[in-house]
């Protein structure tokens, strides 16, 4: 029977060994982080909705390097108040203005499943509100799932409850993880799915005044094609979770693993693939150079065990895409 993450936490202490995971304990989100409309045409994404045309305030955009869904089909929106700046004094940790909002719609074998909301609704940097809306077989709008959907619309897709959103998204104090300096710049290399050609990246975003300090030079991530397709999809990936720089995690560790792993790209680490922080703290740990066998990253990256893998959710398949790459970066590297 497949479960919800959340309901994993059933299994602490039962025969099987206790599982012993604690990482996959999250808090409830307080109430006010659950006040959301009650369908997705409410929301402000479309207008009007039965045309499938956003709204004239709406752009599209498409991180540079994506997380892994199974394969879904994913399109993406930001919305931003008129006359609001992001605050972008620390380049690797946008802080947005209340009311931004950030829409990511999912299209499983070809059925449109969700579409996901993640609004700015205070000034702290939890004050988030996360939600998904499940999408009616009729096109017609999309309802409020607060606790999320096993399977959604006969699909392999599972919709997650608005408690397991802060797991990802809690990661990084900015709370908004594929809009960002790395994620928008370099003209959409490694992302794709969007189905729009007038898609916001950081130049765009430079040009409307929407930053509150412009990036200080071009921003490269560095090496080979292989090299900067394996940094990306680590830091795509895994870099919410495995980061240094993660926010307070209160009464539980929530998805907060317990090592020095850094698998986030930085701005002013980008002079080199050994300058990041991934070769920093992967290389010699969970990655051997030249040896993708003994490398524990790729046994993770391999498995769909619910207790081993990694990503541990929102994949219930192996990207054996990303597996390759991964192989052929460490077969690469020197010993």
């Amino acid at each position: 029977m497949k479960l919800l993450p959340s309901a994993l936490v059933a299994c602490l202490g039962v025969a099987t060994g206790g599982c012993d995971i604690i990482y996959y304990m999250c808090d409830e989100p307080p109430a006010a982080r659950l006040e959301a409309p009650a369908l997705l045409s409410q929301t402000g994404l479309y207008d009007p909705l039965a045309s499938d045309r956003v709204a004239g305030d709406v752009r599209a955009f498409r991180p540079r390097f994506e997380l892994w869904s199974d394969g879904a089909d994913k399109r993406r929106w930001v919305h931003l108040p008129p006359g609001a700046r992001i605050d972008t004094s620390d380049m690797d940790a946008w802080r947005f203005p209340v009311g931004t909002r950030l829409w990511k719609e999912f299209t499983r074998d070809g059925v449109r499943v969700e579409t996901r909301l993640l609004e700015r609704i205070g000034e702290g940097d939890g004050d988030w509100l996360a939600v998904a809306y499940l999408w009616r077989e009729d096109g017609s709008d999309a309802d409020l799932a607060l606790a999320g959907v096993i399977d959604a619309r006969g699909t392999g897709h599972d919709v997650p409850a608005a408690a397991e959103c802060q797991a990802c998204h809690g990661g990084r104090a900015s709370g908004a993880l594929g809009f960002s300096a790395i994620q928008l710049a370099g003209g959409g290399e490694g992302g794709g799915g969007d189905g729009d050609d007038e898609l916001l990246d950081l130049d765009d975003l430079v040009a409307s005044g929407w930053l509150s300090e412009p990036p200080a030079g071009a921003i490269e991530v560095p090496g080979s094609a292989t090299e900067r397709a394996a940094l990306g999809y680590l830091h795509a990936n895994c870099g919410h979770c495995h980061n240094q720089a993660r926010p307070a995690g209160g009464a539980s560790r929530c998805y907060d693993p317990d090592n020095e792993l850094d698998f986030w790209l930085q701005v002013d680490r980008l002079q080199s693939p050994e300058d990041t922080p991934t070769y920093q703290s992967a290389v010699g740990t969970v990655i051997a150079p030249g040896d993708p066998g003994a490398s524990g990253v790729i046994g993770r990256a391999s498995t769909r065990d619910r207790f081993v893998q990694m990503p541990p959710l929102g994949t219930e398949l192996v990207d054996r895409q990303a597996v390759e790459i991964l192989e052929d970066w460490i077969r690469e590297m020197r010993p």
